[in-house]
């Protein structure tokens, strides 16, 4: 009787936001018996200053092969590019000593193209989620679309990505259209009760309970500061409501971004900021929270399957496919302050009761698992450009 060759998968995760994404997807890759996992964990999760996140993945008892710690302290480009460097090289090694068949890696981050670069000089393979999309203000975009160009399968969200996966030259043949994983993991996600949740958060929340999450925008740097001043000022007008604030993500300024957000969160009742909630608290916060505000892109691809509205400040999310919950926003605090109003409108709300994601419905993560038991993966290292009939 032939025996199948165990395939070597190796996944990498550097934020706490991607890891979320990619939960579902490693724990059912480490199930499958003709698949030997690889755990690679980098980027903000080994940094004291973003969460020490890595605490998350060990509590949900994952086994973690590698711990890649790219030296990460500050937030200017100089300090990044130099744990890209660092990175680099330290994946290379990582990458030939446990020659994976394929590499898993999702999204745009900076330390996630570094992996990627390191993947191709190594001949590896790689698997890219969520390829094709756009967010025009943030250096992200950039990285994503180079990932897509150095990646062999792609799992994108929805048709429209897989259009603009291929547009860039990849062969149809190897891009999957799975959805998103942020619904992935809401559909498999117990949320807590209300009671239990401010227990688990240790307050009392008020009559309303907004979510904040704000980002830089890190290809219009004025802006950020500008729009979270304008954000913050709009937040404390609103009365008996509690305030929700996580913590960005490791880009240029997130620092000082928190900085602002922490000292002004400290002087407010009723105004939190937590450096990471995990996916279960986070999720109980989109349940029962009357609106998501801010720049995050959970607000695109999440907020949207608890029916409830977005309120996306400034460009770092524009190009994204958005669905009718999604209330985009200049930045300015009257049109702030505008958003907000119409978010907690009773006649608004029953308008979008039976939205529907454009992200999908869930089973994203079974099906990106299910497509890499049945590919091979010996010759995708060799890629044509794929043309399109532009007759």
């Amino acid at each position: 009787m032939k025996t199948s060759k165990v395939k070597k998968i190796c996944v990498v995760t550097g934020s706490r936001a991607e890891y979320g994404l990619l939960k579902n997807v490693i724990s059912l890759l480490g199930k499958e018996r003709e698949i030997k996992l690889q755990l690679i964990v980098t980027g903000s999760h080994l940094s004291k200053k973003f969460g020490f996140t890595i605490k998350k993945i060990l509590k949900d008892n994952f086994k973690i092969k590698n711990k890649i710690d790219l030296g990460l302290t500050k937030d200017d480009s100089f300090s990044l590019s130099k744990s890209m460097s660092i990175g680099l090289r330290k994946f290379v090694r990582v990458f030939e000593k446990n020659k994976p068949d394929l590499i898993i890696l999702l999204g745009d981050r900076y330390e996630i193209f570094t992996a990627c670069v390191a993947a191709t000089l190594c001949r590896v393979p790689v698997g890219h989620i969520h390829g094709g999309e756009i967010t025009k203000s943030s250096v992200d975009d950039v990285f994503r679309h180079s990932i897509t160009k150095m990646a062999h399968l792609h799992f994108t969200a929805n048709s429209d990505y897989k259009k603009r996966v291929i547009q860039m030259g990849e062969n149809p043949k190897n891009v999957y259209v799975v959805g998103g994983l942020g619904v992935d993991n809401i559909k498999g996600t117990e949320i807590y009760s209300k009671v239990n949740l401010e227990k688990k958060l240790n307050l009392k929340f008020s009559r309303r309970i907004v979510l904040a999450t704000y980002h830089p925008e890190t290809l219009k740097k004025d802006n950020s500061f500008k729009y979270l001043k304008n954000l913050l000022g709009a937040l404390k007008k609103m009365r008996d409501t509690s305030v929700i604030f996580t913590m960005p993500n490791s880009d240029i300024d997130s620092l000082k971004v928190s900085k602002i957000i922490k000292r002004f969160t400290s002087k407010k009742k009723n105004f939190y900021f937590f450096k990471a909630l995990g996916q279960k608290k986070y999720y109980s916060c989109c349940k029962y929270a009357d609106f998501m505000i801010g720049n995050s892109s959970s607000g695109v691809l999440e907020m949207p399957t608890f029916k409830k509205f977005s309120i996306n400040i400034g460009e770092r999310q524009s190009g994204r496919i958005k669905a009718k919950s999604v209330i985009d926003c200049d930045g300015k605090i009257k049109n702030i302050i505008k958003a907000i109003e119409f978010s907690i409108n009773p006649s608004n709300l029953r308008k979008i009761k039976n939205i529907v994601n454009p992200y999908g419905s869930g089973g994203a993560s079974k099906k990106i698992v299910n497509i890499l038991k049945k590919r091979k993966f010996d010759k995708l290292i060799f890629k044509n450009f794929s043309n399109l009939n532009l007759k």
